[in-house]
């Protein structure tokens, strides 16, 4: 009897033909959408869990008592309920860093859109405006020797430091978990303390999990403490940031701009006050998925569930449930 394998949400059937075209042999994908009777049916049968974190406590823990492995889709996992985790002594582990090309290419991509006026410009040309205002008030600027600052220096945020060396990026960052100085030197990159990353940087970039010691790590004592013009990218967490005291910095000039692919509500209200401020890029969290990376998360989560079921312990467990 084939091992099962519980598969949540449902994704196109593009994306569907990918996963079971790579679902090893002696294993089944039950599919299902959270919080159907059809979901909570496969997780009484199923051995692991391979999808997308929604919905993940204590209820789903004890509808699933078989359940040896929860495997992420995703890099984030502030939808699992770490202690309903614990309890049921259950690891979860993440993506393995199989979106982090895609997440660094949309920093970068962010970065430039916001320097360059990307947006305003595009919807200028369309509205049959061709270089409206002066240079003054129309500034756009270079990548070169600006200094970028990144805050968290994990697996996207290291190839983020690789792609901005590539425009003449001087690049710093800071992480509670610092690389050793052979390391640093390798990446060319140098560590800072927080404050000093604020102070100094002309880009703030975050690459941080969301948990409690981030949650609101910038707000409007860190904003005011930025380098006077400094941009803000965002393609980690939305509640990472204190929105309104970045719509504040935004307003107030104390930010030149930001680029943000995260909210802290997604979707967000029609009226947010981040929509009415012409210094903001938005983009609907699709940093992550991209056409390649969905072979690349399924191949790293099959794996990982094979490595269980051999007897081994598994890659990528989240750090707060590492022995």
């Amino acid at each position: 009897m084939a091992t099962k394998i519980l598969f949540a949400p449902p994704q196109s059937d593009a994306v569907m033909e990918i996963a079971r075209s790579l679902t090893p042999a002696g294993f089944e994908l039950l599919v299902a959408d959270f919080g159907t009777p059809e979901f909570y049916a496969a997780a009484g049968q199923a051995e692991y869990y391979l999808g997308l974190a929604r919905q993940m406590g204590g209820e789903f823990f004890r509808a699933a008592p078989n359940l040896r492995l929860v495997q992420l889709l995703s890099a984030g996992y502030d939808r699992v309920d770490i202690e309903a985790a614990r309890k049921a002594g259950v690891p979860v582990s993440n993506n393995g860093g199989a979106n982090a090309i895609a997440v660094a290419e949309h920093t970068i991509m962010l970065i430039l859109a916001v320097l360059k006026r990307l947006v305003k410009f595009h919807n200028d040309v369309v509205a049959g405006k061709w270089r409206v205002g002066g240079f003054d008030d129309q500034r756009v600027y270079e990548l070169s020797r600006r200094t970028l600052g990144i805050v968290g220096l994990g697996n996207i945020g290291k190839k983020v430091a690789r792609r901005a060396a590539a425009f003449d990026m001087t690049v710093q960052y800071y992480d509670i978990a610092r690389l050793t100085e052979a390391e640093e030197d390798a990446l060319g990159v140098r560590f800072v303390l927080l404050p000093e990353l604020l102070r100094t940087s002309d880009v703030v970039s975050l690459h941080v999990p969301l948990d409690d010691s981030t949650r609101h790590l910038l707000g409007a004592a860190e904003f005011a403490q930025m380098k006077p013009g400094a941009i803000l990218i965002n393609t980690c967490r939305g509640p990472v940031v204190d929105e309104a005291a970045l719509c504040q910095a935004l307003t107030s000039g104390q930010l030149a701009a930001a680029g943000l692919d995260v909210l802290v509500e997604e979707p967000p209200a029609k009226d947010h006050p981040l929509f009415r401020l012409p210094n903001v890029t938005l983009t609907p969290h699709s940093a992550g998925p991209t056409w390649e990376n969905w072979t690349a998360r399924f191949r790293n989560g099959f794996d990982n569930i094979q490595r269980v079921a051999a007897g081994r312990a598994p890659k990528w467990v989240i750090p707060e449930l590492r022995s």
